[in-house]
Formats: structure tokens, sequence, C-alpha cells
């Protein structure tokens, strides 16, 4: 049996006994005999599944269902972004403009509809940027929570998650791959605004403040061409 052909039937069992996250799997001996496939062939087929975050093998324990997230894609994506940066390609660029078209798209839909308590957290998040900027301090887990807190509002868990991973994989490279830090009281100006447009229920008005703030990230993209190699690079050690 192909080494693929089993990872597929493993799935198939996870979702035809509606297994959760962290809900045991059978047994090594029980799936050998479920599948019909060797020791070597099962074993293969779960740690190439634990590699994808779908099953989780606790070593004198038996494997459990994974968490299912999407660690694999920010691995990929952080990863290709870097290679393809040190090719001469635009990908950083690329991977900016992605999170640019899925912000700039949804941020309309949020314009006038997020609950009080939303707008509150959030004119939070921005009074804390605020201070953080005078202080001097990195902003981006404010950043982060900010955008996480905006788009909780389309109670959308699998969105949720994929712009989690877009942040996850753009801001683990940016500091190797951005020309210099953007001015903090800048990124706290275009937050306020973003939550000022929302606030209002101005839909363009957002759509216009998510470009604004992703159009100065942009200025500031080192250019692709001949970028220097990664074997000089003075962070090429650093894990993306």
């Amino acid at each position: 049996m192909a080494a693929r052909d089993l990872q597929e039937r493993i799935k198939k069992l996870i979702v035809d006994r509606r297994l959760p996250p962290g809900a045991p799997l059978p047994t090594e001996p029980e799936l050998m005999e479920h599948l019909g496939a060797s020791r070597n062939s099962v074993r293969e087929a779960l740690k190439a599944l634990q590699a994808m975050g779908i099953v989780e093998i606790r070593h004198g324990f038996g494997t459990y269902v994974g968490p299912m997230s999407l660690a694999p894609m920010i691995e990929g994506l952080a990863f290709r972004t870097v290679a393809g940066h040190y090719r001469g390609e635009d990908s950083l660029l690329q991977l900016l403009e992605l999170r640019e078209a899925v912000e700039t798209g949804l941020v309309s839909r949020l314009a006038g509809r997020l609950p009080e308590s939303d707008l509150v957290e959030l004119d939070a998040l921005v009074t804390r940027m605020e201070q953080e900027a005078a202080d001097g301090a990195d902003l981006a887990e404010t950043d982060r929570a900010f955008h996480a807190t905006l788009y909780r509002g389309l109670d959308n868990v699998l969105l949720s998650e994929v712009l989690e991973a877009f942040w996850d994989a753009f801001h683990r490279v940016r500091r190797d791959l951005l020309e210099g830090p953007q001015d903090p009281r800048v990124t706290w100006r275009q937050h306020r605004e973003i939550l000022d447009a929302v606030g209002s229920g101005d839909s363009l008005r957002a759509e216009e403040a998510i470009r604004d703030h992703f159009g100065h990230v942009r200025a500031r993209l080192s250019p692709a061409g001949a970028p220097e190699s990664p074997e000089h690079h003075p962070r090429h050690n650093q894990r993306v």
C-alpha cells in the first residue's frame, strides 16, 4: 500500500469516528489490523501525519488526534518567503499583498457592526500602542492583538487562524528583510484611524485606512533583485 494512501485512510478513520483533537487513536496493532499494513508502514504514516499536525505521537502513551493547527502552513510560508527573497524574488512583498488583500476585503464588513465591548477592547489596545510608542517599545504584540480582536467580530474561527498564520509568517521574517523599523508613532496613529473608521461605520474609510497601513510597510521592503547571500547575512542563523 502506498504511503500516501495509508495516510489518507488514517485521516478517514479520524473523520469517520468524529474524533476531536486530543482523542486517542487505535493502538498500533489495531491500526495494523484495520489498515492491513505492516508496523513500519503504519509508523511512517503516523510520523508524516504528525509533521502536518494531524496526529500527535506521545512516546510511551500512544497516538492522539493532533491540534490540527496551521503551524505547518506558517513554517512553509516563512521558509518560502526567505528562500524566495534570497533568489531575488519579491516574496515578502507577495506575502504582504496577500495579507492586504484579505484584510481590505474583510474590514468593510466590520464597519459599524462591531459590538461595543470589542470597540472598547480595541480602543484600549490602541491606547497601549500610544504609550508603547512614547516609550520606544516594540509594538508587534499589541499590533497582533489589535488585528486578532478586530477580525474576531466576523465569528469565523478558520478565518482567524488563517490571518494569524499570515501574521506569524510575515513577522518571523520581517526583521531580516525590511529596511528599518517603522516609526512606532506612525503605527499607533494608523491603528487609531482604522478603529475610528470601523467605529464610525464608514466602510470606504476603513478600507483606505487598511491600505494606508500596509502602504507604509510596503515602502520599507528591501528591494529584491540581488539580495545578500544568506550565508553572509548577519541573521542567517535566526529561526524564520
